[in-house]
């Protein structure tokens, strides 16, 4: 009998401690679950808010481009010559040039919500067709261009990490020249040494479409920051804590470097890729110009030269968004590789 009621008191506990292992269980995933949703709701919140914003800053660039442009003295068809002033104001009225300024502004913004940019005021295209035409040349640039700096950044960013040596010497000479020197000025002297004194590289045209000096005249500046980037990030993580004691406790250097270090020192270098991209895809005007590449960037320069108000204010709108996406996207990769990190 003593048996029984003992074996029944020991069921009862071991039942008692299952019910209250399920029941913690639950809790924990119920706790997971609705941790989980609400870093979903946070991150859709902070989306919803920063394409608010996009809207509103796009808004502001194209009210400060159009009244800017206006401001200027002068007109897109003032320098053509042989144009009697019937055609040129034939020419306004089509345009609605003839309209005062801030009446043109709303019917400009009326027509782009609706997708019509407008017409070239020099060759009578459409402004739409000409953006994506041209921004196919200078995204395959800019894409070659983001990969060379990303990879060569990092690789000679872990390479200077053998401090006060001839190869951190040397890398650090290097990023140092390629950050303070001008991409305009790189290209330039790229395309004389390369395409006209020693001829080894034939300059950009129809029949030959070569990428090399573009690409390396625009990587050279992002790819010395990155690699600057990645060397103060990596020498800063490697001096905490938990480093120092899986060093301690024997794990090899390159374990240490890959597993436990490059991620945390990766953050910053992920910050900048956002803005990077942006400006690799929007600054490279001169260089396309300079090595003659039908891009974006020589069509908006173009503009400018012509007055060509409907392509100025095309590729304007059209980059400021996408440095505004470009922007976007890293705050939220940002966020997905530290979860730490609090989006406000």
């Amino acid at each position: 009998m003593c048996f029984c009621g003992r074996h029944n008191r020991q069921e009862g506990q071991f039942l008692k401690k299952t019910a209250i292992a399920v029941a913690g269980l639950y809790y924990s995933e119920g706790t997971m679950a609705s941790t989980n949703r609400k870093g979903v709701f946070q991150l859709t919140k902070y989306v919803v808010k920063r394409i608010l914003l996009a809207i509103v800053t796009i808004l502001i660039v194209c009210g400060i481009t159009f009244f800017a442009m206006n401001a200027i003295p002068g007109g897109p068809f003032d320098g053509e010559k042989a144009v009697s002033p019937e055609v040129k104001a034939a020419l306004e009225k089509r345009y609605n040039l003839d309209k005062p300024i801030p009446e043109q502004f709303v019917i400009y913004m009326n027509n782009l919500l609706h997708g019509d940019f407008g017409i070239s005021t020099k060759t009578g295209r459409d402004i739409k067709t000409l953006i994506f035409e041209s921004f196919r040349v200078s995204a395959k640039l800019g894409g070659m261009a983001i990969l060379v700096a990303l990879a060569l950044g990092l690789v000679f960013g872990l390479a200077a990490l053998t401090r006060n040596k001839l190869p951190d010497r040397l890398i650090i000479f290097f990023s140092t020249l390629f950050t303070s020197l001008p991409s305009f000025v790189f290209a330039t002297l790229l395309l004389l040494v390369f395409c006209v004194q020693l001829k080894w590289i034939p300059v950009w045209d129809a029949n030959h479409q070569n990428y090399i000096l573009p690409v390396i005249a625009l990587a050279a500046y992002p790819m010395a920051y990155i690699t600057r980037l990645t060397k103060t990030s990596m020498l800063d993580v490697m001096g905490q804590d938990y480093v120092r004691t899986a060093r301690a406790k024997g794990v090899a250097r390159w374990k240490v470097i890959f597993k436990h270090t490059l991620r945390n020192a990766l953050i910053p270098v992920i910050t900048y890729v956002g803005p990077m991209t942006a400006s690799i895809l929007t600054g490279s005007l001169v260089v396309e110009k300079i090595f003659t590449i039908g891009g974006l960037g020589a069509k908006f320069v173009d503009g400018i030269t012509n007055r060509d108000y409907p392509m100025i204010m095309g590729t304007t709108i059209f980059l400021a968004v996408l440095m505004v996406t470009m922007n976007l996207v890293t705050d939220i990769v940002y966020k997905l590789v530290d979860p730490r990190i609090k989006l406000d």
